[in-house]
């Protein structure tokens, strides 16, 4: 018998408003940034790449710079597994300061051609691209990379020595997984920003902390000097071209594209070398607004999504899904809090190892291109397994005295699938219109949520299925084993569900940086892996919370983990790095 009240509440409709107000309104906050109120044209562009692929990058052009009054130019190129917004705060500020800024998209990142790690990660590519446009002054250009875009940027100044001015590389390093190594004389006019806790410092220069780097020979190598290297000091001259300069900011890694401390010594450093047309103090930014507009749209579409499921269910193609789910035991007996520990504790155990061994189980190839979506598959997959194993063996012993059976596995998948297309379609096509609107997308640091282009959608068939798999498993655990009482309410069960989901990761992420944020070693190293974490901490809840609502609603899972594994799978593989050429 269905409960109408449980789906027609008040709320949905306006809720929706909401949701097409904070994109809308956060679309529009960020173009109005990032164009400095309309000071600086910026639009996506594409070009053709030495070896025929094309590339993908955001430039932008100051209304100061022309064809006969050139600017100087920037290339800015981004890290491993991001895409060319990421230099965004960077791009911002440099435009405002009259620089012509080109943040490209690496290889096989962002909407450039694959694959990844080709043709020197695009920086070559990307620096004959910038020398090209008539506005900028060939003899003023800047590289500027972060992490692996540092590579990038070194490779291009190794193969163009004299197509370039100065360089500035964040959380990078060189002689690196083909960067070029430095010298006193290579590159030219060279600053460094590497954080005191950059969670890479073994990596790129052979110290176990950030604050380290500054001991290493490899790092006096490169400023000529004997260790340890003095942040701050000027060594070389910049007329000579054999400049060197250091700045640690307090801030992690992927602190160095978000924070104000992280984004100036690379301000600082391109206008002492290259002077800016017009020069602002390198703590003047403004570029905090874009982030605020993307983040109120990623919300907004988050919202959209609860707003959207609720008013589906109304009409009559799928109010046939509305049940009351069948009453659970709440968290009031030791067999619902060992199974809430399981699902807290298993996932984050099995994090890294699993992740890892998909590189040996489940090399990239045309139908799994993705390396990093490639091991987050595996990892989902093999805990859906055991957590279908382990739903079984409750079921069996005391499942059916706890109400477990009642799931809504029976029937309904067909209208399921539909349900959650509408629903996500919702969601996606308030991206799509924010977009088109203002060239925006919806993101809020290491989390965005970008549009599918026509590579990423195919791509995203395959790795569909097992992520529905992992989602509609989750769902056994959240709603059959953790079920609520029905004197619970919906937004009490969603939000609880939601902390369960959050629980996990967010212990990870506490052992790792605590540590690290007291000048020690990440104690369970991984550093790449655990930067990636940080998105589980916005997905997991947000999919917890999107499948409770759903399940509260029709009393099945169906309708969550489609919804979910639609969501999740455009998430991850439109924001990949992939690494097959297709």
């Amino acid at each position: 018998m269905t409960d109408s009240t449980r789906v027609r509440r008040p709320g949905s409709v306006g809720l929706l408003i909401l949701a097409v107000i904070l994109a809308l309104g956060g679309g529009w906050l960020a173009s109005w940034t990032r164009t400095d109120a309309g000071r600086v044209d910026v639009d996506t562009v594409r070009f053709v790449a030495a070896d025929g692929r094309t590339m993908t990058a955001e430039l932008y052009v100051p209304a100061t710079a022309t064809p006969t009054a050139p600017a100087p130019g920037v290339l800015a190129v981004h890290g491993y597994i991001n895409d060319r917004e990421t230099q965004s705060p960077y791009a911002i500020e440099l435009a405002r300061r009259g620089y012509v800024v080109v943040a490209l998209d690496q290889s096989g990142h962002g909407n450039s051609d694959p694959p990844a790690f080709a043709a020197g990660y695009g920086g070559p590519d990307g620096l004959a691209y910038l020398r090209s446009l008539p506005m900028v002054d060939p003899e003023r250009i800047v590289l500027s990379g972060h992490s692996m875009g540092g590579w990038a940027v070194l490779i291009a100044a190794g193969v163009a020595p004299d197509d370039y001015a100065s360089i500035v590389v964040s959380g990078s390093s060189t002689g690196t997984l083909g960067a070029p190594e430095g010298t006193p004389q290579f590159p030219r006019n060279f600053g460094l920003v590497f954080s005191l806790y950059d969670e890479f410092s073994e990596l790129m220069w052979g110290a176990p902390t950030g604050a380290g780097v500054v001991r290493t020979e490899k790092l006096a190598d490169v400023f000529g000097t004997e260790p340890p290297v003095v942040p701050g000091r000027l060594y070389g001259d910049i007329d000579e071209g054999t400049a060197r300069w250091l700045a640690q900011p307090p801030v992690t890694h992927p602190g160095d594209h978000i924070t104000v401390a992280g984004v100036a010594p690379v301000i600082e450093w391109i206008q002492r070398t290259v002077p800016a047309p017009s020069p602002l103090p390198a703590t003047d930014q403004e570029w905090m607004l874009k982030e605020l507009g993307t983040g109120l749209g990623l919300l907004g579409m988050v919202l959209a999504f609860f707003a959207a499921g609720g008013l589906w269910l109304r009409t009559p193609a799928f109010a046939p899904l509305q049940r009351v789910p069948a009453n659970g035991v709440g968290p009031s007996s030791a067999g619902w809090w060992l199974s809430a520990l399981i699902l807290i504790v298993v996932p984050v155990a099995t994090y890294f190892w699993l992740n890892n061994q998909a590189a040996v189980w489940l090399p990239v190839n045309t139908w799994f291109p993705q390396q990093i979506t490639n091991g987050i598959m595996v990892w989902a997959v093999a805990n859906g397994a055991l957590g279908l194993v382990l739903f079984l063996l409750w079921y069996a012993l005391s499942g059916r005295r706890g109400g477990g059976a009642g799931v809504g596995l029976g029937g309904g998948v067909l209208r399921s699938i539909g349900l959650a297309l509408a629903t996500v379609g919702t969601g996606y096509l308030l991206l799509i219109v924010v977009n088109g609107l203002f060239g925006t997308d919806f993101r809020a640091w290491v989390v965005a949520a970008r549009p599918l282009d026509a590579l990423h959608a195919r791509i995203a068939v395959v790795y569909l299925l097992p992520f529905v798999f992992f989602f509609a498993t989750l769902g056994l655990t959240l709603h059959g084993q953790l079920r609520a009482r029905q004197t619970t309410s919906t937004a009490a069960a969603v939000v609880g569900n939601g902390v369960l989901m959050l629980a996990g990761f967010a212990a990870l992420l506490l052992i790792q940086y605590v540590p690290l944020l007291s000048g020690r070693p990440l104690p369970l190293g991984e550093p790449l892996l655990t930067i990636v974490g940080f998105q589980f901490l916005v997905l997991l809840p947000i999919a917890g919370m999107l499948s409770t609502y759903l399940f509260e609603k029709t009393g099945s899972v169906w309708p969550g983990a489609f919804a979910n594994g639609l969501f999740v799978t455009w998430y991850i593989v439109a924001s990949q790095a992939t690494h097959v050429a297709l």
